[in-house]
């Protein structure tokens, strides 16, 4: 069902905004609180009527929107944030935080008029957001999430947590080596014997010659 926003509402649009909602909501929450009016023939026509009579107002409010959205052109921002396994976030990403990121950038916006991916981001990675600055300019805005120092510093030091096991693998791997050749080795004392043996036989073999 269509209806027309009679100021603004989080998670639908701007005032004097036509969208399309479920009957249900529009019937049980929104009409009631008189946040909106069904958009027929007669409201959409009052609704133009208005839009007319405010042309200059009009034509203020989206050229400030305009020059807002061009700030956004060549705007880099990387949204920080604790990771835990892998590229999965300690806790979540969301509007609120970007909005935040872009009033520190110089981008005046509200939460509000921003939608992300799922309304909440779990993951490391780039995306991209609708930022609106007025119900006719709607801009695409590619951000990033990253881990924080925080998440930087336990990530290296596991890094060479895990270089240091694999050193000691491989150190252990040589050492089993080392080992295992000497057991081949006569200087074994299993062999030391079998070597002696050998010597004495060459001896008995030598007497046995020159008596003969």
């Amino acid at each position: 069902m269509n209806v027309i926003l009679r100021q603004d509402v989080d998670g639908l649009g701007f005032e004097f905004e036509i969208v399309s909602v479920k009957p249900g909501y529009a019937r049980n929450f929104l009409i009631p609180r008189g946040l909106v009016s069904v958009a027929t023939p007669k409201n959409v026509a009052e609704l133009n009527e208005i839009l007319e009579t405010r042309k200059a107002e009009e034509a203020s409010l989206i050229a400030d929107a305009t020059t807002k959205s061009a700030k956004l052109e060549n705007l880099v921002v990387k949204l920080e944030a604790k990771v835990g396994n892998g590229d999965k976030l300690f806790g979540s990403v969301n509007n609120a935080d970007l909005a935040e990121a872009l009033v520190k950038a110089g981008v005046e916006i509200e939460k509000k008029n921003i939608k992300i991916p799922g309304n909440t981001i779990k993951r490391l990675g780039k995306y991209t957001a609708k930022v609106r600055f007025h119900r006719t300019v709607e801009v695409d805005f590619d951000f990033e999430v990253v881990p924080n120092a925080e998440s930087i510093k336990a990530a290296e030091e596991a890094a060479k947590t895990r270089a240091e096991m694999a050193k000691l693998d491989a150190q252990k791997a040589a050492r089993a080596n080392t080992e295992e050749g000497s057991f081949f080795n006569y200087d074994n004392p299993i062999y030391a014997n079998d070597k002696k043996k050998e010597v004495k036989e060459e001896e008995v073999s030598t007497e046995t010659a020159t008596e003969e």
